[in-house]
């Protein structure tokens, strides 16, 4: 601790001195799973919070940053012994240490607790209130992240996983780089642990070989610096394996096709002397196409400020080159804690304002988001790192998520406008309302007089909307509406994708009941409002049906689990057997299933309510028996659809077009129509890998003009 308290005024130094001391008072005895005293946990937190330059009172807080939670200490004799500011900066630590593991916001809503959720949302309000308490937060984590090896295979994936979808996006968000960089490399170690160690090889095995070669560059790079008098601190940037992997992905690309794995960054006083020092690289070496971007023009979203380029260096090999002023490079690694000492010095500082601007918008979500799922699936989405930044008809700068649609776009404008949309124009040529924009475009939105959002904007698979702002807008909006209205929409919304995917006589009580709603009433209302998708409540049921065989008399109880498997199936009660599915009735994976056992041809998969299982003669139950899908790794299954249209020129290139755009198999198309009354009928035998893709492309397809109908064939 002598390095945090040694450079501290005597006052400061004392603080950290007597909460040291309480620390190791309260956590004496307790270890963690490594071993070691937890004292030393306390220890490596507050040496981050210390390197990210902040006060005493948060070097404090850091170190007691857990006696409340997992000692007998309290809040009170906390703020008795270290004053309200450190008892608050605890206090707010605490709150946001029960994160646990994050899940996907629909399986929230399914059915279970959303206990994580609202974990999270106190974590941001938390925040919100002082940013000191976050910059706490990210170091605890940070620290928990280096000593993740000591805990067990399912620990380190959940840990790791909340890390990537909050912590590093967070950390990005604020520009703390030098945390967020650390924080994805390590989550990634854990959730793809090959891709890790072979990049880290493939980085460590031509170390040496890079090390000369950015020293070749250096070296060129002085001798132009000094012949044009320009004052440079210039060094090796570690290039980081997630950003590496990442961009693989991205890109589709192989490790040694990635330009800027070698990379040098350079140092200068003033803005000016960056474009400089561009003009001199560019000179020196060519410049690789598409590899070259000014954030110091153009800030990202979390005020990152600094230019990259990539140039074809010596020897003919790649090389990225960044350029920014030591007071960016600053900002760049330590981001809202570099502007914290502004702060703290009375000065105004635009960046910081910035932030904290963000910080306070969590506090109007709360109002906003009518669930705590929904509140963290928005904050996860206003916090990824891509931006896309569009023009309004007067020249004002929008910033959008990447791949916010044309009518995001207009409920970013204003609710109102959103409301009442009813198309836009981008470049003056008019898109559809689920056109993904792109940074640089102009966009007009064209409005109505009266407000009226359709439902269909709210459905994932039909793509209108892919912020959470704007979903958050339009439920309100629905929530506002007559609830009988609701109720009566939401009966025919759900009637009508049980249709399509041939489920017939759902247990109504019991679903509402899984999705913790009071009355079928209520679910109903949600379901019309937009707060439920029809893909819950089918997941509900399917979940249901292969939980309790007791809701379809038809099929025999359920047996032990002693399970014999196939490929596609586990057949329960059994060794192995040979298994197929039954041609009657198509199963796809997520259908509710049940076995019929043939002779001398194994088992027949059939769906539960496939007519020819519930028509058979009570000698023959006795044949049925449980079964349930096994690991399908990318398998397809064949599907019947059936579709009904007024014929139109192009009818059928449409749907072939629809189905090849979501990479669907088409097997087989059949197609009559009826010259009387005009009416194009079509049975198409397509392949799908399980009933949610199936949703999707029903959807997709009802969308097209003049259809009429269109559903699995039962």
């Amino acid at each position: 601790m002598r390095l945090v308290t040694q450079e501290r005024e005597p006052a400061a130094a004392e603080l950290i001195a007597r909460a040291l001391a309480r620390a190791r008072q309260a956590h004496h005895g307790q270890a963690r799973a490594s071993g070691e005293p937890y004292l030393v946990h306390c220890l490596a937190v507050a040496e981050i919070v210390h390197h990210l330059k902040l006060d005493a009172e948060s070097v404090a807080a850091a170190l007691l940053h857990d006696v409340v939670e997992d000692t007998a200490v309290s809040l009170e004799t906390v703020r008795g012994e270290f004053g309200d500011t450190v008892a608050a900066l605890v206090d707010g630590v605490t709150k946001m240490g029960h994160i646990g593991e994050m899940r996907e916001p629909a399986m929230a809503r399914a059915g279970g607790s959303s206990h994580q959720a609202e974990s999270v949302r106190k974590l941001l309000l938390a925040m919100a209130e002082d940013v000191r308490v976050v910059l706490i937060k990210l170091s605890d984590r940070l620290h928990n992240m280096r000593t993740l090896r000591h805990l067990d295979e399912k620990r380190q994936r959940r840990i790791a996983r909340e890390t990537l979808e909050i912590y590093a996006p967070l950390a990005n968000r604020l520009g703390i780089w030098q945390v967020k960089w650390e924080l994805e490399d390590l989550a990634l170690r854990y959730l793809d642990p090959d891709a890790y160690h072979r990049i880290a090889a493939l980085l460590d095995g031509r170390r040496i070989d890079r090390e000369r070669h950015i020293e070749l560059v250096k070296q060129r790079l002085r001798e132009a610096f000094a012949q044009a008098g320009i004052e440079a601190e210039i060094t090796g940037r570690p290039k980081h394996i997630y950003s590496i992997w990442r961009k693989m992905r991205r890109k589709n690309v192989d490790f040694h096709e990635i330009f800027d794995v070698q990379a040098v960054r350079v140092l200068v006083e003033k803005t000016a002397d960056c474009y400089l020092v561009l003009g001199i690289v560019h000179s020196l070496w060519h410049h690789v196409q598409h590899e070259f971007d000014d954030y110091i023009a153009n800030p990202k979203a979390n005020n990152y400020r600094s230019l990259h380029t990539a140039v074809i260096g010596p020897e003919g090999r790649a090389i990225e080159v960044q350029i920014r002023t030591r007071e960016m490079h600053e900002h760049a690694e330590l981001g809202i804690a570099a502007h914290w000492r502004y702060k703290e010095g009375g000065r105004y500082d635009a960046g910081f304002e910035q932030k904290i601007a963000w910080l306070r918008q969590l506090l109007e979500w709360r109002d906003e988001e009518p669930s705590a799922d929904e509140f963290v699936d928005r904050f996860k989405s206003e916090s990824v790192e891509e931006r896309v930044y569009v023009l309004t008809p007067q020249g004002n700068v929008v910033d959008l998520p990447a791949g916010a649609t044309a009518l995001d776009f207009a409920y970013h404008i204003h609710t109102d406008v959103g409301h009442r949309c009813r198309g836009v124009k981008v470049n003056g040529r008019i898109v559809p309302l689920s056109y993904e924009l792109a940074t640089g475009q102009q966009v007009e939105v064209l409005t109505g007089r009266q407000a009226s959002p359709s439902r269909d904007w709210l459905n994932p698979h039909l793509g209108y909307l892919r912020t959470s702002r704007a979903r958050a807008k339009v439920r309100h909006w629905f929530k506002q509406q007559d609830r009988d209205i609701n109720v009566s929409a939401g009966r025919h919304t759900l009637e009508r994708e049980l249709h399509r995917l041939g489920l017939k006589e759902i247990p109504l009580d019991q679903v509402t009941q899984k999705l913790n709603f009071s009355d079928v009433d209520s679910m109903m209302a949600a379901l019309g409002r937009g707060d439920l998708q029809t893909a819950q409540v089918v997941g509900a049921v399917l979940s249901l049906s292969e939980s309790d065989p007791r809701e379809s008399p038809a099929l025999p109880s359920r047996r032990p689990r002693t399970a014999g498997e196939s490929k596609d199936f586990s057949v329960l009660g059994v060794g192995n057997l040979l298994t197929h599915a039954a041609r009657c009735c198509r199963p796809v994976p997520n259908d509710p299933i049940v076995g019929y056992i043939t002779r001398g041809r194994g088992v027949t998969i059939h769906r539960r309510d496939c007519a020819n299982v519930l028509r058979l003669k009570q000698d023959d139950r006795d044949r049925l028996i449980e079964v349930e899908w096994g690991p399908l790794p990318e398998r397809v299954f064949p599907v019947e659809i059936q579709l009904q249209a007024y014929d139109r020129p192009g009818l059928l290139r449409d749907v072939s077009a629809l189905l090849a755009n979501d990479r669907v198999n088409v097997l087989g198309v059949n197609t009559y129509t009826d010259r009387a009354e005009l009416i194009a009928r079509m049975e198409l035998h397509i392949e799908v890998t399980d009933i949610g893709q199936l949703s999707r492309i029903l959807s997709r397809i009802g969308q097209l003009p003049n259809i009429i109908e269109v559903k699995r064939k039962t």
